[in-house]
């Protein structure tokens, strides 16, 4: 597959998620086979007036590419003005325009799948980012606001008119956020429709699923989103699966060694970010494991005492507590 220039070679793309798809995480998942990798959700008009907090989620490195930034807002000048920061900055490979976020206050002000409602607003956010730079310019997006005000295919069309290089779509829709099950018919539909590669999104969880969803609706490539929280393992998977191989779940020694590779990677980076920042509330150390805990239970999930980990989750504050508890359940 390829996004204009860009080459991705496995058919397998880590989703942007607020919280979790920070640099750390995203380079592991590289690691581990997949195609391609997206940022968080990252404010155009935190870019603008360069807060400290918002330029850090554009945190990258070339053991990650190829990398998408993955922008939100509604303002089309703002867009411009975040688009031509990113390409300036360097090291990433697309700018992603999310229309699809479907979280609530998001939504409310016309940003992230409130753009769905308005796809002439969202035409001149992709001309106004494609004047703006020179990397390819990608949306992603849901099949409509709900049943009742369905136009994927406008979306698409309004895409491709507007010089978008490829289309991500999450078959859902907005007021369904991520439950339910997600509608492959329609996948089918935009994609025997589409001029530019369609990458499907929603309710893929195992490699068995995601190379389904490749066969049935003829996409381009797979996004998979909360199915690696706690296990990019499954990048690893899809290609083993691919090359007829039982997918082989991680040991409970690389699970641990890949958990303390991911906190370290935290760690560096928010020893970055508390360089940026004017004060810190806490030391980068702590910074670090505290966001860490999430992604913690995760990784432990559904595994013998999870249950007491998750008692003093909000107690830890090292990195050495923090292993230290992970080893009793992983």
């Amino acid at each position: 597959m390829k996004i204009g220039p860009v080459e991705i070679a496995a058919p397998f793309i880590l989703a942007p998620m607020a919280g979790y798809t920070h640099y750390a995480f995203r380079r592991l998942c590289r690691e581990l086979g997949a195609g391609m990798v997206y940022t968080e959700l990252v404010s155009v008009e935190g870019i603008v007036r360069r807060a400290p907090t918002t330029l850090h989620l554009l945190e990258t490195g070339p053991d990650e590419r190829p990398v998408a930034a993955h922008l939100y807002g509604k303002n089309p000048d703002a867009f411009a003005r975040a688009a031509a920061y990113v390409t300036e900055r360097g090291g990433f490979d697309t700018i992603d325009i999310n229309a699809g976020c479907p979280v609530p206050k998001i939504v409310r002000r016309g940003e992230g799948a409130g753009l769905i409602k308005t796809p002439e607003k969202l035409a001149e956010i992709i001309r106004a980012v494609r004047g703006a730079t020179t990397l390819p310019v990608t949306v992603k997006t849901r099949m409509g606001a709900s049943a009742r005000h369905f136009n994927a295919l406008e979306l698409l069309r309004v895409a491709e008119e507007s010089g978008a290089a490829a289309l991500a779509l999450h078959a859902r829709f907005t007021e369904n956020r991520h439950s339910g099950p997600a509608d492959w018919n329609i996948l089918a539909q935009v994609k025997a429709a589409a001029r530019i590669p369609i990458i499907g999104n929603g309710g893929v969880t195992t490699a068995q699923q995601a190379w389904a969803m490749l066969k049935e609706t003829g996409v381009d490539a797979v996004m998979i989103g909360r199915a690696t929280m706690g296990n990019p393992w499954i990048f690893r998977q899809m290609l083993q699966f691919g090359a007829g191989e039982t997918p082989a779940e991680p040991t409970p020694a690389e699970r641990r060694e890949l958990m303390a590779r991911h906190l370290a990677g935290l760690v560096d980076s928010m020893r970055v970010l508390a360089a940026l920042r004017r004060r810190a509330i806490h030391p980068p150390e702590e910074t670090a494991v505290r966001q860490f805990r999430a992604h913690l239970v995760h990784y432990c999930a559904g595994r013998p005492g999870v249950t007491d980990l998750k008692r003093k989750l909000n107690g830890l504050r090292t990195v050495e507590e923090t292993l230290a508890a992970a080893a009793l359940v992983a």
